[in-house]
């Protein structure tokens, strides 16, 4: 009996996969580069053992002294002024090597500038594998707001109360209690904990054998010994786990982009092929002398175009299955054109009878229909195999109904008359 694959493996080998697939058109990967260049990243991660942790918050709530005192050491910038960090940063936890902890730190969710300094945090938030949210005090609306976003990225929280130092024991219960009592569903009440990243400093007074009295600033040590404990259980628990998800989701979300690119692009190479089609069926149309012979040689050409179509979509389909296809559509234009298809077929047969500048002109009417048919086929076909070669629940009736709806008939049959006579007389 062979072991379950691990969640990494299993994860590195969608990311690869991701990487590798050959029906990603180039264009498509040239649009997402930074997106490919980020899977290739966290394949790294992956490798490496590395778990990233990011805080969050709103300006000067003490995020950075806090990763501080994680660290042991000043590695972030601490300022008083508001926008201190203005782009994220990143260190390694040297607490737990083995597991190869990453603190990132944001910029302040409040700050100047706020929308884009805050989409940077939360697309950092999005790749990091675990949050620490900071706050200082009850959460504001805006900060209530922003856990709510995070939780969506479905990337575990913490909550961090810092600045602990500055509550009486019994207000800081009854502080602890309210932030879990706001959370609750989104952070578990374990994870709400109180922190001192950088307590005020404390003013001792000293009194001399003789009684004269000195005073003197003490730097209080930080304590974020609670959350140090949370972080490394966490870690140690599921930390593997935390960094194959976090990928998995990622790719998840790269892999809708790719398919919504790929549909952009396949629909830019359809419009391409079905105006070809239009222009060649027009001017087929236009230059046969022979009456509603023209027609045929019409219908064989909107069966080559849904074949074309088809294997542009990847669902090939043969000619037999698009001669149905086309009679539907056909057929269901007939029940909603009509009048159109009676003026298609006059004008061919007075094509066949007229002569000189007047053949020219009704060859040029009839081919713009042509043109207009073609254009509704080619639509209509496209719309068909997008859903997968279904029309959907209303029928193609309904559908066609929506493509006519959304063509200008009147400019589409003045442009393909223009481009067809211009053909011609070439």
């Amino acid at each position: 009996m062979q072991p379950p694959t691990s969640p990494n493996t299993s994860v590195r080998e969608s990311l690869n996969q991701l990487l590798e697939d050959p029906d990603i058109p180039q264009s498509v990967r040239d649009a997402l580069a930074p997106e490919f260049a980020e899977v290739r990243a966290m394949l790294d991660k992956l490798d490496q053992g590395e778990l990233h942790l990011a805080v969050f918050g709103r300006v000067s709530v003490g995020k950075s002294a806090l990763l501080n005192a994680l660290l042991g050491e000043d590695h972030f910038e601490v300022g008083v002024l508001h926008g201190t960090t203005t782009q994220s940063h990143r260190a390694r936890w040297e607490e737990n090597v083995q597991s190869g902890v990453h603190f990132i730190d944001t910029p302040g969710i409040n700050e100047l500038d706020g929308e884009t300094r805050e989409q940077l945090a939360v697309d950092v938030a999005e790749r990091a594998d675990l949050v620490i949210f900071v706050c200082d005090s009850d959460l504001t609306a805006t900060e209530l707001k922003a856990i709510e976003r995070l939780n969506q990225t479905q990337r575990p929280l913490l909550l961090a109360l810092n600045k602990a130092d500055r509550y009486s024991s019994q207000d800081l219960d009854s502080l602890l209690a309210r932030l879990r009592e706001h959370v609750s569903g989104r952070i578990r009440a374990d994870d709400v904990v109180a922190c001192s990243a950088l307590p005020a400093p404390k003013t001792i007074i000293r009194v001399d054998a003789e009684g004269n009295e000195s005073e003197e600033r003490s730097q209080p040590k930080a304590d974020v010994s609670a959350l140090r404990a949370r972080i490394l259980a966490i870690v140690e628990r599921e930390g593997k786990t935390l960094s194959a998800v976090n990928a998995g989701l990622f790719a998840g979300r790269l892999a809708d982009q790719v398919g919504v690119r790929i549909t952009e692009v396949r629909r830019e190479l359809a419009k391409k092929l079905v105006r070809n089609y239009c222009l060649a069926k027009g001017v087929a149309v236009a230059v046969n002398p022979i009456p509603v012979a023209d027609l045929l040689s019409a219908a064989a050409l909107d069966v080559s175009l849904v074949v074309h179509l088809s294997k542009l979509y990847g669902l090939p389909v043969t000619r037999t299955e698009a001669g149905k296809l086309v009679a539907t559509i056909v057929a269901q234009l007939a029940a909603l054109m009509g009048a159109i298809w009676g003026v298609h077929l006059v004008s061919a047969a007075l094509k066949g009878i007229s002569v000189g500048l007047s053949t020219a002109l009704t060859a040029g009417a009839q081919g713009a229909l042509a043109w207009y048919a073609t254009r509704i086929i080619g639509d209509a076909a496209e719309e068909w195999l997008a859903r997968g070669k279904s029309w959907g629940e209303q029928g193609p009736k309904r559908a066609l109904q929506d493509i006519l709806k959304n063509l200008d008939r009147e400019s589409i049959l003045r442009d393909a008359r223009s481009e067809i006579l211009a053909k011609l007389k070439g």
